[in-house]
């Protein structure tokens, strides 16, 4: 490292709090403009910087990291996901890998709950009806719903997200029922009434509701491939705040267009920023702009751990958040 204090490239607007901060422990430039970088602008970042914060969006590869100045020593990522990452191409040239986890817990379960509520009960619908000057009045058969007291909620992936949504969903009347690679420890699922199944294909065709809450990896890409999605019952709906590649988007908008499948409420996409036309025009769809984690509170503690990863590896420490060396 060049000096005591880092120079510290970040490549999107942060809370205000955190760019002070980071002004005042580190050499900083920051994007006051909020422009996503371009590859070009990466390349140009990392053959200057000692640490770079790049966020969710930034697409890391190796072509970019092929670019990286003897100075860069670390990649501080705004988030907790890392698949923007090529953390092979990290390892190789000697770049610690640093994420945010642990702080966004509670905001995203917070929004995959409001997304089955909102799915099941038409809450997007009824809101456009009211905007549109359309509504003419309360009657017995308006806007038709579900009940979610007393369904079954499948929850694809039991990590920290799962878990505190397993917790939510109780208080709704939910039935908890969890896939995971493995299961969760016996403590765990007693306290968190929950029924793990082995077989993903299993326990798909016997939801009503089905959450994705795993992380996106070479290993889930396309998890809910359309051979799953079509084990769905005609009832059922997906929701998704974890990450759009996990899902076949494709297959998805075509189950939906025949209601095959009863609704879905997305935060994520395969291909965002761009979204399917075909997904807008359903009614029976529910879609967010990824804001699963949108909190002030939630980004300013991941900018709180951003600079706490940068600070430890500054003062010659192994920065608490370090990825790799223990994922791959």
């Amino acid at each position: 490292m060049r000096s005591k204090r880092p120079f510290v490239i970040v490549t999107r607007k942060l809370p205000e709090p955190i760019e002070t901060r980071m002004m005042e422990l580190f050499s900083c430039r920051l994007n006051l403009d909020d422009k996503a970088f371009g590859k070009p602008e990466l390349m140009a970042a990392v053959g200057e910087a000692d640490v770079l914060v790049p966020t969710v969006t930034d697409r890391i590869d190796a072509d970019v990291l092929a670019a990286a100045g003897p100075g860069l020593k670390l990649i501080a990522s705004f988030g907790t996901g890392v698949d923007h990452v090529d953390l092979a191409a990290a390892q190789q040239r000697g770049i610690i890998v640093t994420n945010t986890p642990g702080v966004l817990t509670e905001d995203t379960a917070d929004m995959t709950m409001a997304l089955i509520l909102a799915v099941s009960r038409r809450l997007a619908e009824g809101e456009r009806l009211i905007r549109s000057g359309g509504w003419t009045g309360w009657s017995p058969t308006s806007m038709l719903g579900h009940r979610i007291w007393g369904k079954r909620l499948g929850i694809v992936g039991m990590g920290r997200i799962g878990m505190a949504l397993a917790r939510r969903a109780a208080g709704f009347g939910l039935s908890v029922h969890y896939h995971n690679r493995r299961s969760v420890p016996e403590e765990v699922e007693s306290a968190l009434e929950a029924t793990y199944w082995e077989s993903l294909d299993q326990m798909l065709a016997h939801m009503d509701i089905i959450s994705v809450n795993c992380p996106h990896t070479p290993a889930t890409y396309h998890l809910l491939s359309a051979r799953r999605l079509r084990l769905l019952q005609p009832h059922a709906i997906l929701v998704n705040t974890a990450r759009g590649e996990i899902v076949d988007e494709e297959e998805l908008v075509r189950l939906l267009e025949i209601r095959a499948i009863g609704g879905a409420g997305l935060d994520v996409f395969e291909h965002e920023p761009a979204v399917d036309p075909r997904l807008q025009a359903r009614d029976n769809v529910v879609l967010l702009p990824h804001m699963g984690s949108a909190t002030i509170e939630g980004r300013i503690a991941m900018g709180e751990k951003v600079i706490i990863n940068i600070k430890t590896f500054a003062d010659g420490h192994r920065p608490p958040d370090r990825i790799i060396g223990s994922m791959l």
